[in-house]
């Protein structure tokens, strides 16, 4: 079993619900309080383990704005495991999540280093490495329905742009996704294999996009009054 994330970039749209949904679940899971540092000052800042990242993609007046959601991608080459000294970092063998024991952990930063995609928080307070551990504390809770056993970022999405599942298993909804529309893989030249996959904008999504926006106002009104009235 490979459990992961499917991220479809033509969906999300940078509203930072799975950022907070994933500060809040996490503050109270198996890694304690997420730190914040002079949360309410100018320069405020803290741990947290998913950070949307957004560009802008093409050129005006055409450009679209992609958002990219980014944690720990549970590689299955992980370089961050690989450098850890005291074997704090590790990667579990039944379902491959990368967790860190926060009791081996010396805080040396070699895996915060090692990992390319910038996944790793010190948290300056405790001295420790933590990083997104995929809810593993939720999604084995037999305690909750089976449908809310997911990471909190996947059922907090309100465009429904997150999914979680196994990656081993071919007809599985992550599985498919990546299939259907080639989902990628961030820096694949790497050859650290991460499990998360993005899906990519749609073209056709991009060419509406870019007619829609050529159209005068006025136009795309009248447009949308004629499809609210219709039958």
């Amino acid at each position: 079993m490979r459990l992961g994330l499917v991220i479809d970039m033509d969906t999300c749209v940078g509203c930072q619900a799975c950022v907070v949904a994933c500060k809040q679940w996490n503050s109270s899971g198996t890694l304690g309080p997420l730190t914040d540092y002079h949360a309410y000052a100018d320069d405020p800042s803290g741990v947290a383990f998913n950070r949307v990242r957004s560009y802008e993609v093409g050129d005006y007046p055409h450009s679209k704005t992609v958002n990219m959601p980014m944690s720990c991608l549970h590689c299955d080459t992980a370089e961050c495991v690989t450098v850890c000294p005291t074997g704090a970092s590790y990667k579990r063998e039944e379902d491959g999540i990368v967790l860190v024991d926060q009791d081996k952990c010396m805080g040396c930063n070699l895996c915060a280093w090692a990992c390319p995609y910038g996944a790793r928080e010190l948290d300056d307070s405790t001295g420790v490495m933590k990083k997104c551990t995929l809810c593993v504390d939720r999604i084995y809770d037999e305690s909750l329905p089976e449908n809310d056993r997911q990471p909190a970022c996947v059922l907090t999405c309100p465009t429904h742009a997150r999914f979680f599942g196994d990656f081993d298993d071919p007809d599985s909804k992550v599985s498919r996704l990546v299939r259907d529309r080639g989902g990628q893989q961030p820096m694949a030249e790497l050859g650290y294999n991460p499990v998360n996959r993005y899906l990519p904008p749609r073209p056709k999504a991009q060419a509406e996009q870019a007619d829609t926006e050529a159209k005068p106002l006025q136009e795309r009104l009248r447009e949308w009054a004629d499809m609210s009235i219709a039958p």
